[in-house]
């Protein structure tokens, strides 16, 4: 099963991810976590250090290089593995990135989402901005806004594709959340049809 996962900085995407990971782990399935990042977190600690902000189509620019880099080198990981394989972000984040930058969509980015091979679930992890934003000043290794935030979840749920995604709320504790996805992952698995999302309203 391919899964991949979604949602602003902050909606605990990539501690799920692993404890979904570890726990097909510790049941004895093959399970692989791939992480589709783009160096933002580097960028941003960078940009703090030196005192200078990159603009936002350079910055883009930088991105998008490495986000394609990584989502291409792990789609072919993925078509040799046999097990659950989970991505950790993807294209439609850098979509909504740019979205969230004032930048347009751009004609490649939408045009590989159309030839990669099409995850069996999509998930995106839903949470308040200012929670969000609570959790990424804990960790201490970003550089958010929460008017940042705001924006990029509002992105998010502009994007077309936002209609193929299943939605749970990343609003609670790790292991609320990670019961949610497992919820989601079986209601897929079983053929029941699609998994109830969050109102989207």
């Amino acid at each position: 099963m391919f899964i991949v996962l979604t949602g602003i900085d902050g909606s605990g995407k990539t501690t799920a991810a692993r404890a979904l990971v570890e726990s097909a782990r510790s049941e004895g399935r093959n399970a692989l976590l791939l992480s589709n990042h783009a160096a933002r977190r580097r960028l941003s600690l960078l940009s703090e250090r030196f005192g200078w902000k990159l603009p936002p189509r350079l910055a883009d620019v930088i991105e998008t290089g490495v986000r394609l880099f990584n989502v291409l080198l792990n789609h072919a990981r993925a078509q040799k593995f046999d097990g659950l394989v989970v991505m950790d972000r993807h294209l439609h984040c850098q979509l909504a990135l740019r979205q969230a930058n004032g930048l347009g969509r751009g004609r490649l980015l939408p045009w590989l989402l159309g030839k990669l091979p099409a995850p069996d679930l999509s998930v995106h992890f839903d949470v308040d901005p200012r929670l969000a934003h609570q959790r990424v000043t804990a960790r201490g290794t970003d550089n958010e806004t929460l008017a940042d935030l705001q924006a990029f979840r509002t992105a998010y749920r502009s994007l077309p594709e936002f209609d193929d995604f299943v939605v749970v709320d990343a609003g609670g504790s790790p292991q609320q959340v990670l019961a949610q996805l497992n919820r989601v992952i079986a209601a897929r698995t079983q053929g029941t049809g699609r998994p109830p999302s969050l109102n989207r309203a």
